[in-house]
């Protein structure tokens, strides 16, 4: 995959996440234009940043190329103006929003593998590269991270970013690898948005929009 390429897509993803992430804090509690792209921007940047801190890789990529913050901003806006009209979008949104996922996911544990980081802490800052913007987000609007209570999402990172760390044991890492990371960190998010799944919960712990216990085998 070439650099223009993986640029392209890192943008996207970086959008898509910008605008589901203002699109969920809309939704959730009331923000004025400036609320609305901020966490936007946090959303799509914030698991980069959290990245980079952790790999002592400083300044932060997100603010050496202006491009990022720009496309951030933008989808942020985007969902401040349009809000009310995307919700009939939701299904592209929540596509894009796993392309991005699984694209940070296994860039970041390319990036920790790359300054030689051990196979554990590739796979620990590939999934914070992928969720972490999400959780900081949640945090800021005083919600439980949905990443931690619902749904597939920081299951696919972590495999995402598993499959990068052994193609690196393997000596088997090239763009071949990293689409593959990439393509089953993205089939297992959608796979988990189409029938539902979430992660294993404790048995007597009933999701909120399930009271009756059927996703945990309760009865």
């Amino acid at each position: 995959m070439t650099t223009t390429a993986l640029l392209v897509l890192d943008l996207v993803g970086t959008f898509a996440f910008a605008l589901n992430g203002a699109l969920t804090a809309l939704r959730a509690t009331r923000l004025d234009i400036v609320g609305v792209i901020t966490l936007g921007m946090i959303t799509a940047l914030g698991g980069g940043v959290l990245r980079d801190v952790f790999l002592d890789a400083l300044p932060p990529a997100t603010f050496l190329d202006w491009r990022y913050l720009a496309v951030a901003a933008a989808g942020g806006l985007l969902a401040f103006l349009t809000g009310h009209r995307l919700d009939r979008l939701n299904g592209t949104i929540t596509v894009l929003d796993a392309a991005g996922l699984s694209l940070f996911a296994v860039t970041g544990a390319l990036k920790a593998v790359d300054l030689g980081f051990g196979p554990a802490q590739a796979v620990i800052v590939g999934a914070i590269t992928g969720v972490g913007g999400g959780t900081l987000r949640d945090v800021l609007i005083r919600q439980v991270p949905s990443v931690l209570s619902s749904g597939l999402y920081a299951v696919p990172a972590l495999v995402g970013a598993t499959v990068v760390v052994v193609a690196d044991v393997l000596d088997t890492r090239g763009p071949v690898a990293a689409v593959a990371a990439a393509a089953v960190c993205f089939a297992i998010r959608m796979l988990g948005v189409r029938y539902d799944i979430d992660a294993p919960f404790p048995p007597a712990v009933r999701r909120r929009d399930d009271p009756e216990g059927r996703g945990t085998g309760e009865r």
